[in-house]
């Protein structure tokens, strides 16, 4: 394969005595040495997301001497995020994640040029954002978000190197229908239902398994900037933390999907209407935490119903809650009393959701469910109850 930059761009960059040094055990590997390090030097990412995935990726691209990293976020960095996303640590915890990811790259490497852009990626600033880089790094978490880098990557002929991470399992690829490949939407026309797959932060995910998903990102990037070895085009690679296995599938292009296809019909991007961390609808009885305290004091009795699941349980647990994990709720309606008063409550108020309406479309008339979950009832009642 050949490098996805044009000659043009790497043969007029200079490489400063600093910079023999810094990059030698490059420069001594004969299928890179001076000319792929310029390569790498004119090369320019952008990663959209500073989080689990785009920690180990943009620090290896930082040290490996990509002349411009873009990073694309706008959220802050939390306590939670420390277990996995290693651009941030303790001291970082209420600052932007570009900030902090500004702050260790330059510290990896100024060499390298860090832009960061403090803004959520719509379907209005995304062309405009991405205009000057040559590969798209998905470091999303969420599926709006990558179906609109997937888009994104397609209608400006950009490789998009994709990953995902759940739990204990990876995945990793090249979306690149313009080099011969598959796109995102080849595999996955449509998001899921709300609602239907957890977010990492309901789901979980293994602490070091983000950083073996974002070395392989960054280890296909570098691959396409140099023009080595056989990226990941038509491949998606599967990594079992656990078993410490790695199996891959073959992709094939959709004739029919919607972007890349034969007849497209999507010709600019839109953004999806989706999330996976759906905010519950208006329409839904509700109360707050502050509402359950009293309830709690009073003698009219209730049910209260926590649909977290098993592990979640064991963190922490409010007093009297019967437990029936969402996904076995269908299944177990039976074990509730439909003329109950019943109030449903989950980790931050998106199951609850969930399971509320699944009780109201099987005939429970007097239920509700707790805005914000458990993590509202540490916030604002009881802080000795564990937030996570």
């Amino acid at each position: 394969m050949e490098s996805i930059l044009s000659s043009d761009r790497f043969t007029a960059v200079d490489l400063s005595p600093g910079e023999y040094q810094r990059y030698a055990r490059h420069l001594t590997i004969p299928d890179i040495g001076p000319d792929g390090q310029r390569k790498l030097k004119a090369a320019r990412i952008l990663c959209i997301g500073a989080g689990g995935l785009g920690s180990p990726a943009t620090l290896y691209l930082a040290a490996a001497g990509i002349g411009e990293i873009g990073i694309v976020d706008f959220d802050q960095v939390d306590f939670s995020n420390l277990q996995r996303q290693i651009l941030h640590d303790t001291a970082d915890v209420g600052k932007l994640k570009t900030e902090s990811a500004l702050e260790r790259l330059r510290a990896i490497n100024p060499e390298t040029r860090i832009t960061p852009y403090e803004t959520r990626l719509t379907s209005e600033n995304a062309i405009e954002i991405a205009a000057p880089y040559d590969v798209i790094l998905d470091g999303t978490d969420n599926f709006e978000t990558r179906y609109l880098s997937n888009d994104l990557a397609v209608l400006t002929k950009k490789p998009n190197v994709y990953g995902s991470i759940y739990r204990f399992e990876g995945q990793v690829s090249v979306f690149a229908p313009h080099l011969g490949g598959p796109c995102y939407r080849c595999l996955f026309p449509r998001p899921p239902e709300p609602g239907q797959i957890p977010s990492c932060a309901e789901g979980g995910v293994l602490g070091v398994l983000p950083g073996i998903v974002g070395s392989l990102q960054a280890n296909e990037v570098i691959k396409l900037i140099l023009g080595l070895g056989d990226p990941l085009i038509g491949r998606l690679l599967h990594f079992d933390a656990l078993a410490i296995r790695f199996r891959e599938i073959k992709l094939r292009r959709d004739p029919r999907c919607a972007i890349c296809g034969e007849d497209p019909s999507l010709t600019e991007l839109h953004d999806i209407s989706f999330a996976c961390d759906m905010s519950p609808s208006p329409d839904l009885p509700e109360i707050d935490v502050h509402q359950l305290k009293s309830r709690f004091e009073e003698d009219t009795p209730f049910v209260l119903l926590d649909v977290r699941e098993p592990a979640e349980i064991e963190i922490c647990r409010l007093p009297g809650a019967v437990v029936i994990p969402l996904g076995e709720l269908p299944e177990r309606l039976g074990e509730l009393d439909p003329s109950a008063e019943t109030i449903i409550h989950c980790k931050a108020g998106v199951r609850s959701a969930k399971a509320l309406q699944i009780l109201l479309e099987a005939g429970f008339e007097n239920a509700c469910h707790l805005q914000g979950g458990i993590n509202a009832w540490s916030t604002e009642i009881d802080p000795s109850v564990p937030l996570y």
